[in-house]
């Protein structure tokens, strides 16, 4: 069966990306091969353009999807676009219509970077977060990560290489775990000595003894008599869980922490056994315990999101700063979605020590603030993100428009409306999008303020289609009535600026979807301006057939 016109279209594309990566291998920029590979290969995007306003490729291992069909397949490693794509992570790559040819040029670039023989720490996912595309967008599988292949050979042979000397109690509790069964055993006290004895033993078996190292501790804790025994067991509760951690075992520090809460709700328990108790929670907020836990995100171990979520549980407040200063470290996108995570959710205990992160120096580390800001969804949020619209960098700001526009509070509408005066066209169309996003009357007002002025019609034409974009978020009368008064006007002075605004209106009826503005639209075909015949053509398909 024939592929449908768009489909092969898309097929095209992946075509020429292939080709472009290639002669940008070979070409320097100041070759005319250069530009015309970049001409090609944005013809070809404009081409698909013209059948749909958004482009998807689905990733697997070897292949390429477009909605369901098959567009590309290469089983071998060599030269295979999809592999490429899939072994960094990305499971999906969008187009947007309006894909510029700059941002192609960027994007060919990160294309053709040689990850296997160029210095480079970032790998394709960074590189394109790191460029932030107007009009691409990806998805990232989430439990995608890179395991270390030396890390298991290297944790054993380190187990096996350690030596001790055993003295009489260490060689006596050795045999005591061999025993198959222990009755009436009588607990008695342990000198300092042997406690520290014991903790030592930790180290010597990671696999078998760690439960039961818990249970004894626990056992000392009931016949713990002053506050220096209670001090005691608190401290080696936090050096297993210290020990878990460094191995990778958050099954095993959740286990002390889920009895340490039993023990804690005992109503017979000492108080200054329950106060010590509580500070082994405190001990997971530390910075030193917090680092470590940053170092098993970074190191490729898997952790299972549900295990991940019940430990974050049982931090405290005191954890959200050092968060925020490893999340600037590490160096992996699992990690850092983990630990951004982790801040979303004890930002809602304490929403102001999360909003401290955006004085911080690091401008990707403040706009993940504001991205946690945003998630976590209080309006309190609004006075802290206001501030960010003025930040020094552009992404910055641009992220905290955005988390303006899906809190939606009523005092983000002077700096939303601010922003479009902007003189940055990012910034114009971030404050758009934030405004169309929050869907409210005054929202819809301010739009039409900034598109009814007289120096609107000034502004590039891409712009202005984003305005009129945002606008078919409304499709009540008064928008719908604006947009036909738009496409039937006529202009004898700047008739070329008014036939633009015509195409954006015809855009706009489209996405709408409005099948009473069919009469007007067909009229505006016999127009002699080709961009707005384009527009016209686009609109009334879209309409008539519902795509």
């Amino acid at each position: 069966m024939e592929l449908p016109d768009d489909i092969k279209a898309a097929r095209e594309i992946v075509q020429a990306l292939l080709k472009a990566k290639k002669t940008f291998r070979m070409y320097p920029e100041t070759n005319p091969m250069y530009a015309r590979t970049i001409e090609d290969t944005h013809a070809k995007f404009r081409n698909f353009f013209d059948y749909r306003d958004e482009l998807t490729f689905k990733i697997k291992q070897n292949e390429i999807f477009c909605d369901s069909e098959q567009i590309y397949s290469n089983p071998q490693k060599e030269d295979n676009i999809a592999l490429f794509f899939f072994k960094d992570g990305l499971r999906e790559i969008t187009f947007k219509k309006g894909f510029s040819v700059k941002e192609l040029e960027d994007f060919l670039k990160i294309l053709t970077v040689d990850y296997d023989r160029e210095v480079l720490d970032d790998d394709v996912v960074t590189l394109l977060w790191e460029r932030d595309f107007q009009n691409v967008r990806h998805v990232v599988d989430e439990v995608f990560l890179t395991e270390d292949e030396g890390y298991e050979n290297e944790a054993v042979s380190e187990i096996q290489d350690k030596t001790a000397g055993a003295d009489e109690l260490t060689r006596a509790y050795e045999d005591s775990f061999n025993e198959e069964a222990v009755k009436d055993a009588v607990i008695v006290p342990l000198t300092d000595k042997d406690l520290h004895t014991v903790v030592k033993e930790i180290d010597k078996d990671v696999h078998d003894k760690t439960g039961k190292l818990i249970t004894i501790i626990f056992e000392m804790l009931y016949q713990a008599e002053n506050k220096s025994e209670y001090e005691d067991v608190a401290h080696f509760l936090n050096s297993i869980i210290e020990f878990s951690i460094t191995h990778g075992d958050l099954e095993t520090a959740l286990h002390i922490l889920r009895k340490t809460r039993e023990v804690i709700g005992v109503s017979s328990i000492a108080d200054d056994a329950r106060k010590n108790l509580n500070m082994v929670f405190s001990f997971l907020g530390f910075d030193a315990t917090i680092k470590l836990l940053g170092e098993l995100l970074d190191s490729g171990v898997e952790i299972n999101e549900k295990v991940w979520d019940e430990y974050v549980a049982f931090l405290d407040k005191n954890a959200i700063q050092p968060f925020i200063t490893i999340l600037g470290e590490l160096k992996s996108i699992p990690a850092r979605k983990n630990v951004i995570n982790a801040l979303i959710s004890l930002g809602r205990k304490d929403i102001q020590s999360i909003a401290k992160g955006l004085y911080d120096s690091r401008w990707y580390v403040v706009r993940n603030i504001i991205y946690i800001l945003g998630k976590i969804g209080d309006k309190a949020a609004v006075d802290y993100l206001l501030k960010t619209v003025n930040h020094s960098d552009i992404r910055v700001r641009k992220e905290g428009i955005k988390a303006l526009g899906e809190l939606g509070a009523p005092r983000v509408f002077p700096a939303l409306r601010e922003c479009l005066n902007d003189p940055d066209i990012q910034i114009k169309t971030a404050a758009v999008h934030a405004l169309g996003n929050i869907r409210s009357t005054a929202a819809k007002n301010i739009i039409l303020q900034r598109m009814t002025a007289a120096t609107f019609v000034k502004v590039e034409f891409s712009e202005r289609k984003e305005f009129y974009e945002v606008l078919a978020h409304w499709k009540d009368d008064d928008i719908v009535e604006f947009l036909m008064k738009t496409l039937k006007k006529k202009s004898f002075f700047r008739s070329a600026l008014n036939d633009e605004n015509r195409a954006c209106a015809a855009y706009c009826l489209g996405l709408i979807g409005n099948k009473d503005a069919l009469p007007l639209l067909h009229k505006a075909k016999e127009s002699k301006n080709k961009l707005l015949r384009e527009h016209v053509y686009s609109a009334i398909k879209r309409i008539e057939h519902g795509q």
